[in-house]
């Protein structure tokens, strides 16, 4: 688990079942601490800057990465701050894919 970072996203395979419970907490160990699972079905977690440009510069580093792992996050933009929620959509739910792409946004703010 320690090396998410290191793994690439991969399609969703039809019928697979959203993680759950120790399954999610186990791989929740291994992000930035301030990510949090909602309702076992999304991560989230905001991070912030000193203004709007920062801000904007690191939606667009999220947006470029997105597309190398060809998995998608919602992104919400603010003046110094910026959301990134993930979740499966194909599974309406968790996945690997999920924990692997918070792991690189997490290693975007080193």
């Amino acid at each position: 688990m320690s090396t998410l970072d290191q793994k690439k996203c991969t399609p969703c395979q039809g019928g697979s079942k959203p993680l759950k419970g120790d399954d999610i907490r186990e791989r929740l160990q291994v992000l930035d601490p301030a990510w949090t699972v909602v309702d076992e079905h999304h991560l989230k977690r905001s991070f912030n800057f000193p203004d709007f440009r920062s801000a904007l510069d690191f939606v667009n580093r999220v947006g470029e990465l997105a597309e190398e792992e060809g998995h998608h996050p919602d992104l919400h933009l603010g003046y110094g701050r910026a959301t990134v929620t993930l979740w499966t959509h194909k599974i309406d739910g968790l996945h690997d894919n999920d924990f692997i792409l918070a792991a690189k946004i997490d290693r975007l703010q080193r």
